[in-house]
């Protein structure tokens, strides 16, 4: 969802379409062929834009590998029109986090491919061709990022799917500092749970135990009943090499095991239209201004111009669930969902060091009810 009058929607999406142009224009005629994607629509021939990912998987599009250096930065030039200056930061840092992950590892994963931490195995594409008038977007994806952008008639309107994890989540700096980058949005949520009355407590942690994932995982579109989808089942397609489809299969079975869900836990954690948890209506002052902070923390992503803003009245529908403990360091996960706003978030995996997060709108993911209506309007 994006509030706010046109003007900055109209902003943002201009220097989207200069930066897209100018990433494009220093394409050669293979690289554009990884590079551009089919215009969006809202008919099946748009399925490839709404495919997207958060593991190391084909996110689909030109790899920073595939590009000159020159390139790489008109790439990232493209990806900072859709950030704020602390979102931009936060994208950067999590490709980074490939290095460190590698070096926890082992430097041993592979994943079917030659590296399979890889901090240059991160995908743009542009659907359509940029312009004033045109219907376009732009997708940029690897591990732990993946940001969905659309224009229509000029203005920004949806960047939704939008995830950012990390893994790890935490870890050592010189001179004992710590290395978070979603610290903020992991411990508003537990600082929020954490001030409810035992009455409010009650209503608000679903469940004892955490999922192994977010519950929504990297579906489309978002339906009544959704339930965590296992690891394995999140790539693009399965590896080539057998040994290493059996090692993923493996990692996600005992992501699963640890996770102990049985039919009653998946049951509480599943995705319903009606939300689950405590209303806003519910809290008082502070736990109202920790809300709206949270809030902050995945709106916030974007540019400031089209970030949504929420008065009294909308944060009153807005709800908070939890599951899991509510101490620092256990495995745990939360949601907050209200009218065309749905909030996931869990660290679970590698001992509570493994962090996702997105931001989603049930109603307008992809742009879909504005490709819809423009349809309607251009095509009667």
């Amino acid at each position: 969802m994006l509030d706010g009058d046109e003007g900055p929607r109209g902003e943002v999406a201009s220097a989207m379409a200069g930066a897209a142009r100018a990433w494009l224009n220093s394409l050669d005629a293979e690289q554009r062929d990884a590079a551009v994607g089919q215009a969006p629509s809202d008919a099946r021939t748009d399925g490839e834009r709404r495919r997207w990912f958060y593991t190391p998987t084909d996110h689909g599009g030109l790899t920073f590998h595939q590009q000159r250096p020159a390139q790489q930065r008109a790439a990232m030039r493209l990806v900072s029109t859709g950030l704020s200056r602390a979102g931009y930061v936060t994208v950067a840092t999590t490709i980074g986090l490939e290095n460190v992950l590698d070096h926890a590892e082992g430097f041993v994963a592979r994943f079917d491919r030659e590296r399979g931490r890889d901090p240059g195995l991160y995908y743009l594409r542009v659907f359509g061709e940029p312009g004033v008038d045109a219907v376009w977007g732009w997708r940029f994806g690897g591990h732990h990022v993946s940001l969905n952008n659309l224009v229509v008639d000029g203005l920004l309107v949806a960047t939704t799917p939008c995830f950012m994890g990390a893994d790890p989540a935490s870890s050592e700096l010189l001179g004992g500092a710590v290395n978070r980058p979603l610290a903020r949005v992991e411990d508003l949520a537990r600082e929020l749970v954490r001030s409810l009355s035992p009455e409010l407590a009650l209503g608000a942690i679903l469940s004892s135990k955490a999922p192994s994932d977010l519950v929504t995982g990297n579906r489309s579109t978002i339906a009544e009943g959704d339930r965590v989808i296992p690891l394995a089942g999140i790539w693009r397609s399965p590896f080539s090499d057998s040994a290493q489809q059996s090692a993923l299969q493996a990692a996600s079975d005992a992501i699963d095991a640890a996770a102990g869900y049985g039919e009653d836990d998946h049951g509480a954690l599943e995705y319903t239209g009606r939300p689950k948890g405590v209303a806003g209506a519910d809290l008082d002052a502070g736990q109202r201004a920790l809300l709206r902070s949270l809030l902050g923390t995945y709106f916030d992503r974007v540019p400031e111009a089209v970030a949504p803003k929420y008065d009294d009245a909308a944060l009153d529908a807005v709800h908070f669930a939890w599951a899991g403990p509510t101490e620092p360091g256990r495995p745990h996960y939360y949601r907050v969902q209200g009218p065309r706003l749905l909030l996931e978030w869990d660290n679970t995996q590698r001992a509570a060091n493994h962090a996702h997060s997105v931001w989603r709108d049930p109603e307008n993911d992809f742009g879909l009810d504005v490709l819809a209506a423009h349809q309607r309007h251009h095509h009667r």
